[in-house]
């Protein structure tokens, strides 16, 4: 599905990904990683993104930001912006769509490109049946903190004290061994 968006002058399509656009992914990815300051953590490759999101049975979706060539960016890029989401559930609520990354290049921001791409996966996830959508920010990004909470979204360590954990790297390796 595609939609065509013109804000403030600023022509834009947001449209489903498709396998080709992985590259372009990958960049903004790359571009995400520094912005929140971690660089050397993007381990993925866009082969590995292209397997994982557009095999028989895709782990994730993505929605990108494309500009016509008239107004690409400095370094000559039409896709300027993406949504990385996908579904999971809630045991108390039902059907979440998480959108895992929300970024639209610097040379790009406010136009309304990131909230299109967020309300198009807010769409996506209620014609899916999705109750609510759900993502986590970096403390420190107060841009972003201020633009989610702008839309109305609810900050739940600040709500409920809800507080993100995560096993990776030998703690996910032996709890992955465990037996008790």
């Amino acid at each position: 599905m595609c939609n065509q968006f013109n804000t403030s002058s600023m022509n834009y399509t947001v449209r489903d990904s498709t396998r080709e656009d992985c590259r372009d992914i990958m960049r903004l990815i790359a571009d995400l990683s520094e912005y929140e300051k971690m660089p050397d953590e993007v381990k993925l490759t866009h082969k590995e993104l292209e397997e994982d999101g557009f095999s028989s049975s895709p782990f994730f979706k993505c929605l990108v930001a494309e500009v016509p060539e008239e107004i690409q960016s400095r370094d000559g890029h039409t896709i300027v912006g993406y949504g990385f989401y996908y579904f999971t559930y809630c045991t108390w609520k039902g059907r979440v769509v998480y959108m895992e990354d929300l970024y639209v290049m610097p040379e790009f921001r406010g136009k309304g490109i990131g909230k299109a791409l967020m309300s198009r996966i807010a769409q996506i996830g209620r014609a899916r049946g999705c109750v609510r959508m759900q993502f986590t920010v970096l403390d420190w990004n107060k841009p972003s903190l201020d633009f989610y909470c702008g839309q109305g979204a609810l900050n739940l360590t600040a709500a409920e004290g809800w507080q993100l954990m995560r096993f990776e790297g030998e703690a996910f390796e032996k709890l992955a061994q465990a037996t008790n």
